[in-house]
């Protein structure tokens, strides 16, 4: 692409209102010192010296479209806990609408809490209920979603799913019906429990691990030809538009059925692979809107999946660093 052609798409970017439904996550870093061994029990003892917190999950999705220049509308439930506030509070210093966020008292918010000394994660601990949302959360969940299609009219729509019970089959397929009759292109970034429930999406993006488990082929291989073939089983099985298919350390893998591209990785100095996902459907959700081919949509993706592996924990693509990392050499 030439210089002009990446500014006109990342200003197409910018006047874009997507709609992101999924699973949030408090993820919090609690970081210190360890020079001591409990009396206890043979553990380490961590001196907690600091607490950073942030957005994961579809929230991570949400920061990375704001960053872009987007304007993400999140769509989803937690709990009515302090976590839970804690998420509202996030939400509101970076300038992004808590409006979609429904509080639930029948459930606990997804906090995953690590601790981390010297820059080394010692471990994490996770608290959450993974189970679906009862009835009336569902369907509170599904009117908010209908109302804010109607009333904001997203470009697009992102399903981003870790499992934790916020989508269910009836809001996913309520959803994409809403969508295709209004035409707005829906991209998926799923897990293993609702993987071949997405018929009629628009871009599914599963890794190359969710993909396996998927479709129950642990013998699929980051190669064109295995890649092809699955993508070939997953569209019989489950139509979709195109996928991208993130295969870590060899890239991402495109197609449309018709034509594809296996797509180099550019992530040379990895320190975490945390959130990279939330930033790739984020970006290629963005280049979909703004017209990009096929291929191009993939490398804007990889792109910035390369940037953001460059950081500790889970962090939303910078933009100047974007900018500077898609202009032609």
């Amino acid at each position: 692409m030439t210089e002009k052609a990446i500014i006109n798409t990342l200003n197409a970017i910018s006047d874009s209102n997507i709609l992101i439904i999924g699973d949030v996550i408090l993820d919090a870093y609690f970081h210190g010192k360890v020079d001591r061994i409990s009396p206890e029990a043979p553990v380490s003892i961590l001196d907690v010296e600091k607490k950073d917190y942030r957005l994961g999950g579809a929230a991570n999705v949400a920061l990375n479209l704001k960053a872009l220049g987007a304007s993400p509308i999140l769509c989803t439930v937690i709990g009515s806990d302090s976590s839970g506030d804690k998420i509202i509070d996030l939400l509101n210093a970076e300038g992004l609408d808590a409006s979609g966020v429904i509080k639930s008292s029948s459930r606990i918010t997804s906090l995953k809490t690590r601790l981390v000394s010297s820059n080394r994660q010692l471990m994490r601990v996770d608290e959450e209920r993974v189970e679906a949302l009862n009835r009336e959360d569902e369907q509170r969940l599904s009117d908010l979603i209908a109302r804010m299609i109607a009333s904001s009219k997203p470009d697009a729509i992102i399903f981003e799913d870790y499992d934790k019970g916020v989508i269910s089959l009836s809001i996913i397929s309520k959803t994409i019906e809403l969508a295709r009759v209004q035409d707005i292109p829906v991209t998926v970034d799923p897990k293993k429990k609702n993987f071949l429930s997405y018929s009629g999406a628009t871009l599914f993006k599963p890794n190359l691990k969710e993909l396996r488990e998927g479709i129950n082929n642990p013998s699929i291989e980051p190669s064109i030809e295995s890649l092809r073939k699955a993508y070939e089983f997953l569209n019989d099985v489950m139509p979709v538009e195109m996928a991208l298919f993130t295969l870590s350390s060899h890239g991402m893998y495109v197609t449309n059925g018709t034509s594809d591209a296996l797509i180099p990785s550019e992530a040379n100095q990895i320190a975490d692979v945390s959130g990279a996902g939330d930033t790739v459907i984020a970006v290629a959700t963005c280049a979909l809107i703004a017209g990009l081919s096929l291929e191009e949509i993939a490398r804007f993706a990889n792109t910035a999946a390369g940037l953001v592996c460059k950081s500790p924990g889970v962090v939303a693509i910078d933009l100047n660093s974007f900018k500077n990392a898609l202009k032609p050499t």
